[in-house]
């Protein structure tokens, strides 16, 4: 049977890796995962082994935020870490019949060190940032190898720019996230003509938990300006009852029954409804990174509200901005402050009732992000370079 072994180094990275191994198994591959970031939990949903162990980090993998978030890694075990990680690498690379490196530099520079053949999906790099195609160096020295058969991108922007530099096995074939995003069929609560705010506050703890204070207190503003609105926030798994509840107590509201309320309003929590909550929504209020694309995929018009981090920041939000274009408005240039959240409901009601932003918004995720299918237009690519 063929084997194939995905790289990955981050969230989102995880996810489409876990996408496009799925894809695989769908034509016979056997499939496995060596997530370099974080606990691998888009890997075990996806039922895909696992070859050596994972850790959550302090700095989630956004290192290049702050030299300081490097150190904090260290100290939490990143160096012993990375030597499990080299030794299972060098003990399964040999049996497989190709690796996937997904993300940026380091799982590239992992494969080449391999020794085996590999295909690279760098699906954190885009000439969207800056308008042309910027790569670090051990990026570079990991696309530049004999061994590197192929480099898929995240959009036909940077294949073009890739191909014109002479890298002629880059393309496009989709991107996976915007696979899997089918409403489940269920409708959501509440009235269904009313206007859905969904909320955003990422997926890692405890970093997620400020974020989710912060936007509760956004919603107090955004009820007073549009009380017509109902509110559903997206959330992960380790926003269990008692968490909430906590939340809750810190910013004076109450939490029951899958509902955190304050005087003048309510927002509803839901886990695993992450589709749904996105396919019904008007506008996209977050501090994510994968989500927030994906929500852009779909034609939704974003609003950002930076946090301190360490991932979802001003500066993390800026860049997401330029890569995601005109869906996405980030308001402030810093921590929000009460005058920012108050900002952002005010852009919250401008949006509702502005027809012409949201068809911008839906050429502008097509272009930018794209649909579905990226998986499998991945997956029938490495079929070909593994039995041409």
């Amino acid at each position: 049977m063929t084997r194939i072994l995905f790289l990955s180094n981050g969230h989102g990275e995880d996810l489409n890796a876990s996408l496009v191994a799925l894809a695989c198994r769908r034509w016979g591959a056997e499939v496995w995962g060596l997530p370099l970031v974080g606990t691998g939990h888009a890997y075990q949903r996806a039922d895909i082994p696992v070859i050596a162990p994972t850790r959550s980090l302090p700095s989630g993998g956004m290192v290049y935020m702050h030299p300081w978030l490097l150190v904090r890694d260290v100290l939490a075990g990143l160096a012993t870490l990375t030597w499990q990680q080299w030794r299972a690498l060098q003990r399964v690379a040999p049996t497989c019949d190709l690796l996937v490196a997904v993300g940026d530099g380091v799982p590239l520079g992992l494969a080449r060190l391999s020794g085996r053949p590999y295909a690279a999906f760098i699906v954190s790099t885009s000439s969207y940032y800056e308008g042309t195609l910027k790569l670090p160096w051990l990026t570079w020295w990991g696309l530049l190898s004999p061994r590197c058969l192929r480099v898929f991108t995240r959009d036909a922007l940077t294949a073009h720019q890739l191909q014109k530099r002479g890298l002629h096995q880059a393309t496009f074939a989709g991107y996976p996230i915007m696979d899997g995003l089918e409403p489940t069929g269920q409708p959501l609560d509440g009235n269904p003509h009313q206007p859905v705010i969904a909320l955003l506050p990422g997926s890692r703890l405890p970093e997620a938990e400020n974020n989710l204070l912060l936007l509760l207190g956004f919603c107090q503003y955004l009820f007073a300006r549009c009380p017509q609105v109902q509110v559903w926030a997206a959330l992960v798994s380790g926003f269990t009852d008692e968490l909430l509840e906590q939340l809750a107590l810190k910013k004076g509201w109450q939490y029951q029954a899958g509902q955190l309320r304050c005087p003048t309003g309510v927002v509803r929590c839901a886990r695993d409804r992450f589709g749904d909550i996105l396919q019904a929504s008007q506008v996209v209020v977050g501090m994510a990174g994968t989500a927030i694309e994906q929500a852009v995929g779909l034609g939704k018009p974003v609003i950002q509200i930076p946090g301190r981090g360490p991932q979802f920041t001003y500066r993390f939000a800026e860049a997401q901005m330029r890569l995601l274009g005109s869906s996405v408005q980030t308001v402030g240039r810093g921590p929000a402050g009460e005058a920012e959240l108050r900002l952002a409901a005010e852009w919250v009601e401008r949006i509702l009732s502005d027809p012409d932003y949201y068809q911008e918004c839906q050429r502008n995720g097509q272009e930018r992000v794209g649909r579905g299918e990226g998986a499998w237009g991945i997956a029938r690519a490495l079929q070909q370079l593994i039995a041409p």
